[in-house]
């Protein structure tokens, strides 16, 4: 099991996202506005397997929920 504490640079890098602190503050700039009736992993702009992962992540309440929430919110 992996133990390591996440960050938001760690989850964009598991994404298969650019992860730079300007590369996350830019994409959500471009995705806010996320509608509270939308589960974020179901968000269009997600492909296939990153949308599973983020399923994964809060359904298994995963070592990396915390910072997916984090996400969640700023992308709301």
């Amino acid at each position: 099991m992996d133990t390591s504490l996440h960050s938001m640079n760690t989850l964009f890098a598991q994404l298969g996202l650019a992860n730079s602190p300007a590369d996350i503050n830019a994409f959500i700039a471009k995705h806010k506005g996320i509608p509270s009736s939308v589960r974020l992993a179901q968000a269009s702009f997600w492909s296939k397997a990153q949308q599973d992962f983020l399923e994964q992540a809060i359904a298994e309440d995963a070592d990396w929920a915390e910072i997916v929430d984090s996400l969640d919110s700023q992308l709301r």
